[in-house]
């Protein structure tokens, strides 16, 4: 059985908007839905390895979404900032999280939160191990 996450479906009520702030990020349309009217309804952006953002367009946006967050692997964090300001997105301040990865955050405009990583050598998700942290459900 295949493990690879397939995509991930956001809803929003600005197809163009959306689009737009994925982009920067450097994602690519990889395919369209029109209905039989022949407008686009919505849209899959590909990371270039079989994983997508699914994109829907609704009548009105939720104030908030189920996906409480994802994280898009890059191989240059200080990069992916940069090039995030310069676009005008919010974004915080790189940290190494207590997995020993570095993280950087913001939220696409429908209010879904994202986590950019840049794995280290020693990144618990490729070395295993366990990760202690201050929570409680």
């Amino acid at each position: 059985m295949k493990t690879n996450l397939a995509h991930v479906c956001i809803e929003t009520d600005d197809l163009e908007r959306t689009e737009a702030f994925y982009r920067v990020l450097g994602l690519q349309r990889q395919f369209d839905f029109n209905n039989l009217q022949g407008d686009l309804v919505a849209f899959y952006l590909g990371f270039g390895n079989d994983t997508f953002v699914e994109v829907i367009k609704v009548a009105k946006a939720k104030p908030s979404g189920l996906i409480r967050h994802f994280a898009i692997e890059v191989d240059d964090i200080d990069e992916a900032r940069a090039t995030m300001i310069d676009n005008g997105i919010d974004v915080s301040d790189k940290e190494l999280g207590l997995d020993k990865t570095w993280m950087i955050t913001c939220e696409d405009p429908n209010g879904v939160f994202i986590e950019l990583h840049q794995y280290t050598p020693d990144s618990l998700q490729r070395v295993g191990g366990a990760c202690e942290v201050d929570y409680t459900p």
